[in-house]
């Protein structure tokens, strides 16, 4: 089983270094209940984007978000060349199609949105739409993201720490959450 991110709230009282993400791994085994799940289709099959849906999704995949905190997709950092992603098409403030790092990390952070819309004590405290419409989802439903501008947050109210699971194949991005106790 891969590393589990956890997700801390830093204004709160945090327990002792003991309670770590083999903590986190252990207590996610005892029972998870799939509370949402949501599937984009992939359209654009350009190897460089799909290469970087699939980076995103595998450092996405397993995070914890403890009760009460926030999540942030953009805590997954910048989309870099030294991390294995590559140019794909991408849109600017102005609604214009050009290449950049990451091209293809707002379908999945679109797809994980409309996950979270189907739990109702997932809070969203920021999101942004794109500036052109998307292929993968109906507008209005998407969340574009940009490391440093553009984020999407939510708050986990659900009385319990949750886990999102992220994959995708060549055709779909697939993102289920869990309720973990």
């Amino acid at each position: 089983m891969k590393n589990l991110k956890v997700i801390e709230n830093t204004n709160s009282e945090t327990n002792s270094e003991t309670n770590s993400t083999q903590n986190s791994t252990d207590e996610a085994q005892k029972k998870e209940e799939a509370i949402a799940s949501f599937t984009t289709k992939i359209y654009n099959k350009e190897s460089e984007r799909q290469n970087n849906v699939s980076i995103t999704c595998s450092t996405l995949n397993n995070t914890i978000v403890e009760n009460g905190n926030t999540f942030s997709f953009c805590k997954i950092g910048p989309a870099t060349s030294a991390k294995g992603y590559q140019k794909a098409d991408i849109f600017d403030n102005d609604g214009n199609k050009k290449k950049g790092l990451g091209g293809g990390n707002c379908q999945v952070s679109t797809t994980l949105y409309n996950a979270v819309l189907k739990v109702p004590s997932l809070q969203v405290t920021e999101r942004h739409e794109h500036s052109n419409k998307v292929p993968y989802i109906q507008q209005g439903k998407d969340a574009a993201v940009a490391y440093g501008s553009y984020d999407f947050k939510f708050v986990n109210n659900t009385g319990s720490k949750i886990k999102i699971t992220a994959s995708c194949d060549n055709n779909y991005v697939y993102i289920k959450i869990f309720k973990l106790s």
